[in-house]
């Protein structure tokens, strides 16, 4: 099981997946029902209600759409407030797998009161051959990178982006992040709701 070591706190897997499996459990749905919901195998959810892999945060999103909740909820166990004020010695530490390709900090949790979902995605040079597959969600995105560079790849082709290189996009289209080089790439990410 993977648990994030930086930082003061220590979030694991585990309790990312007792969440969603009460969740689940709550709202008398089955694997199968937020699998299919979600876009993702049975197999696969079953692995991280069990907190035996780690997810995508796109993963994670359409996990938190099919049961009717926030990603903040279900990544932050904090309270929503009118002001989030977060020191960085007091944020989570990065919850997720490098040997995924990603990894991804929370920076605060208002989701219900802004719509949107603000996170920063480290993405990580290692096991390149993992990242092939796009994701897809319904928020549109915005992306600032922060440090490095990065391939985004939207919709079948692909966008050179460096440091202070900004972006925004349909999630419902396939998109993914792909490391240049050998080198950590750090990508100011917001989730948005798309009004429909």
């Amino acid at each position: 099981m993977f648990a994030a070591r930086e930082g003061r706190n220590t979030i694991n897997l585990e309790t990312i997946g007792k969440k969603i499996k009460e969740l689940r459990l709550r709202k008398k749905l089955t694997q199968q029902q937020v699998a299919d919901l979600s876009g993702i195998s049975k197999s696969m959810l079953s692995k991280i209600e069990n907190g035996q892999t780690a997810s995508a945060v796109a993963t994670l999103s359409k996990i938190s759409e099919a049961l009717d909740v926030s990603l903040s909820w279900l990544i932050d166990d904090r309270e929503e407030q009118d002001l989030v004020f977060l020191p960085k010695s007091n944020r989570r530490a990065r919850i997720g797998d490098d040997n995924m390709g990603y990894s991804y900090e929370l920076l605060a949790n208002r989701s219900s009161l802004s719509g949107f979902e603000p996170t920063i995605v480290h993405v990580t040079p290692k096991n390149l051959n993992l990242r092939q597959e796009s994701y897809t969600h319904s928020q549109d995105e915005f992306i600032f990178v922060l440090e490095g560079s990065i391939y985004l790849s939207y919709d079948g082709k692909n966008y050179f982006m460096e440091k202070g290189d900004s972006a925004c996009f349909q999630g419902s289209k396939p998109h993914l992040f792909i490391p240049v080089d050998e080198n950590e790439a750090k990508v100011l990410t917001f989730f948005i709701d798309n009004p429909l």
